[in-house]
C-alpha cells in the first residue's frame, strides 16, 4: 500500500463518511442510513483509512463481542481500489479478532459477488452444502 494512506485502528467513520463510502460502491439500496449512526457507534471495533484526512476506506466488527463476531462494511472507495487498502483493513480486523476473541468464537461475513477469493486469503470459507449462510432483510413500508 502506498505510504500516503493512513490506517487508523479503532476509529469510526462519521455518519456522513459512512454514507459517502457506502454510496460510492452502490450500497444505497441495501442500507438504512436513518439508523446507521447507532450501528456505527455500537461497533465492537472499526478501522478507517484516510488520505489527506479524507476517508477512503473502512471496515468494522459487530456482534456480541464474546462468541459471535461479524466483519461488516469492508469498503474502499472505487478510486482507491486495487492498491492494497482492502488488505490493510482486513489485516487490522483479523488482528483485532486474533487478539481479543476467545477460542471457538464464530466470525462470519457476507462477501459481495466476486469477492470470495479476497476473503479466502483470511481463512474464510464457504462451507456449503453442509452449512449454508442465510439472512433475512426486514421490509417495512415507509409512512
Amino acid at each position: 500500500m502506498a505510504g500516503k494512506y493512513e490506517v487508523l485502528n479503532n476509529t469510526k467513520p462519521t455518519l456522513d463518511e459512512y454514507i459517502y463510502l457506502c454510496s460510492s460502491v452502490g450500497w444505497e439500496d441495501y442500507m438504512n442510513f436513518d439508523v446507521a449512526e447507532t450501528s456505527i457507534q455500537n461497533s465492537i471495533f472499526s478501522v478507517t483509512v484516510r488520505e489527506c484526512n479524507e476517508i477512503i476506506g473502512m471496515g468494522r466488527i459487530v456482534g456480541d463481542g464474546v462468541i459471535y463476531f461479524y466483519i461488516q462494511d469492508v469498503v474502499v472507495h472505487p478510486e482507491h481500489q486495487g492498491k492494497g487498502i482492502g488488505n490493510e483493513i482486513m489485516d487490522a480486523l483479523v488482528s483485532y479478532l486474533e487478539e481479543n476473541a476467545p477460542a471457538k468464537a464464530f466470525v462470519g461475513l457476507f462477501a459481495s459477488e466476486g469477492k470470495t477469493q479476497f476473503y479466502e486469503k483470511y481463512n474464510f470459507n464457504d462451507y456449503s452444502p453442509n452449512m449454508t449462510g442465510m439472512f433475512k432483510v426486514i421490509r417495512k413500508n415507509k409512512k
